[in-house]
């Protein structure tokens, strides 16, 4: 008995831990803050402050990326924005599914605490 507990515990750490491992794959801040100083500060800001001359262009109101009802929005939510775009926010084109991973996990650390 203790040798098959001992594998159900194996094998359920063992799960968790490639799970975590798939979940952070791919979710690379750093990277994404790259890819957001390229495709993305030129309408929301350098930090995510959101840049007024484009609003105003575009007669919009940008939320700062890290204001909490913006933060509040599942990541799930945040791909469909960058993929499929979200009223006058066109769809930024060009990025695969882990760029678009590192531009939230990049956006998620811009939150005001």
């Amino acid at each position: 008995m203790g040798r098959k507990r001992s594998w159900v515990v194996a094998l359920v750490l063992g799960g968790l831990f490639g799970a975590a491992l798939y979940l952070s794959a791919g979710e690379d801040a750093t990277a994404g803050k790259t890819v957001y100083d390229k495709k993305c500060a030129m309408c929301h800001g350098k930090a995510g402050e959101g840049n007024p001359g484009m609003a105003k262009m575009l007669k919009v109101e940008l939320h700062p990326l890290g204001s909490k009802p913006t933060q509040a929005r599942s990541d799930a939510d945040w791909r469909k924005i960058i993929a499929e775009g979200s009223g006058k926010m066109k769809a930024v084109a060009g990025l695969s599914e882990a760029q678009v991973a590192d531009v939230i996990a990049y956006c998620r650390t811009l939150a005001q605490k």
